[in-house]
């Protein structure tokens, strides 16, 4: 199925099929699977042999990397990440979103914009994805502090990657990674100046974190507070509308 045209005439054949499993963590879940069949043949220790093979099904779920079907419109902006809308507020981007980097490229502007603040658990995917179609202009490593990822205040303290995407038209908009109570590394698939299209895999947690993303002026979200999102898949806004949408819990 991957790079096969869909629509929404029903064009395309689609089919279920086990999710692949990403290569960063191919290692990890073979290590534990190598672990475990030494205490099960070897040292005959059932009580730790059998918990760790489970273990290591956990470790390869985590890793998994499905195929995403993207709408392709420019003028939508897709979830970066799996998981739950914690937060939706208005707030000022990361300085290190906005300020002068000397690369003579802008960055945002001063100014309050909506923030999306996507909550993912262990047993979300962790594969995060490109909010749109553009140039990576920045990738701001800053290490921190690993508290709960679901804490307003761990956009400022944690461990945490801002990426600044910009299209064609010069709209940028920036999204962060933010490292997690079990969370201990951010793993970055892309660089400045690389091209990525729209719901491109750019980068993944390791084991529980949350995803900030921050939408240009004028644009209010399209995802309501408490709803789950697919990255790639879930349109978190359209750039220039705005609009009131209300939900009821159910």
């Amino acid at each position: 199925m991957a790079g096969e045209l869909l629509d929404n005439q029903g064009r395309g054949d689609v089919a279920w099929s086990f999710p692949s499993i990403h290569p960063e963590g191919r290692k990890y879940g073979l290590i534990a699977v190598g672990i475990s069949l030494l205490f099960l043949l070897l040292l005959d220790w059932e009580i730790v042999g059998w918990p760790l093979l489970v273990l290591s099904a956990g470790i390869f779920a985590f890793f998994r990397d499905p195929e995403r079907v993207v709408p392709h419109e420019d003028s939508l902006i897709v979830s970066p990440a799996d998981g739950l809308v914690s937060l939706i507020s208005q707030v000022e981007p990361p300085e290190e979103l906005k300020i002068d980097d000397g690369s003579g490229i802008e960055g945002l502007p001063d100014g309050p914009v909506t923030r999306i603040s996507i909550f993912m658990s262990v047993f979300d995917v962790h594969i995060n994805r490109a909010p749109i179609a553009g140039v990576i202009r920045r990738l701001v490593y800053l290490p921190g502090k690993f508290m709960n990822a679901d804490l307003d205040k761990a956009s400022e303290e944690n461990e945490r990657q801002h990426i600044l995407v910009e299209r064609a038209d010069g709209t940028r908009i920036g999204f962060t990674q933010i490292a997690g109570l079990l969370a201990r590394r951010i793993v970055p698939f892309v660089k400045p100046g690389d091209t990525v299209g729209a719901g491109q895999r750019v980068g993944l947690i390791r084991f529980g974190s949350r995803v900030d993303v921050y939408l240009p002026v004028g644009t209010d979200s399209k995802v309501l507070l408490g709803q789950r999102c697919i990255a790639g898949e879930t349109v978190l806004g359209e750039i220039g509308t705005r609009k009131l949408i209300e939900g009821v819990s159910q």
